[in-house]
């Protein structure tokens, strides 16, 4: 894990950028530990499509704007069900976790003390949280996993660095929706409030990456 995570990390951050190759034997000289975990982190982040195989190697992924509109539009309809089956399935416990991940998330744009990057930061922290919460109160493994799969996208374009004040409200106020949905047992309602968040955020980087080509 210590492996996967590191270089995952390294991806997410820019510190291995798009089309950047990587072999086992540099990243364990890097990392200081020994190929076996590299290997395997290897494996599971090119299940994520984080990484690609080379004949010899690796390369860090690639996306154009077609993978993320199809990437995105596949989150939508994953976590969209994950919130209905959250309606039906979801304890107290599951309600607290999404409540007290608002209520932090609220006291941040409410109480902007920290440093912008640093502020953001906590944010997305909290925003991860909050959506594996949603998945959590849906108690189906099967989904978790693959949805999984489909949720490094935005961590990889950090998209929360493009949003202004505005979309961050805008934001809580949708996983308020959904959590409000989520404890009064309405899964057509949690369903469409999650995938309206989920499209918001495609729409959103699509239109700063079409700015920055």
């Amino acid at each position: 894990m210590e492996a996967y995570e590191r270089i995952k990390k390294s991806i997410i951050e820019g510190a291995y950028a798009p089309g950047t190759r990587l072999t086992e034997e540099n990243l364990a000289k890097e990392l200081q530990i020994s190929r076996t975990p590299i290997r395997e982190a290897i494996k599971r982040l090119e299940t994520e499509r984080l990484i690609s195989p080379l004949k010899r190697g690796v390369i860090v992924s690639e996306f154009n704007t077609e993978d993320i509109r199809q990437i995105y539009n596949l989150r939508a309809l994953l976590e969209g069900y994950a919130a209905a089956e959250a309606a039906v399935n979801r304890s107290d416990e599951d309600i607290e976790a999404m409540e007290r991940c608002n209520e932090q998330f609220k006291d941040l744009l409410e109480n902007p003390t920290y440093e912008r990057t640093e502020r953001l930061n906590e944010i997305m922290e909290l925003n991860n949280q909050f959506h594996s919460a949603v998945y959590n109160a849906s108690h189906n493994e099967h989904l978790r996993f693959h949805i999984s799969s489909v949720t490094v996208l935005p961590l990889v374009f950090r998209s929360f660095y493009w949003y202004n004040e505005y979309q961050l409200k805008k934001s809580l106020e949708l996983h308020q929706t959904i959590s409000v949905a989520i404890q009064a047992n309405e899964p057509d309602r949690a369903k469409t409030a999650m995938q309206e968040h989920i499209y918001q955020g495609r729409d959103h980087v699509l239109k700063n990456i079409d700015h920055e080509s």
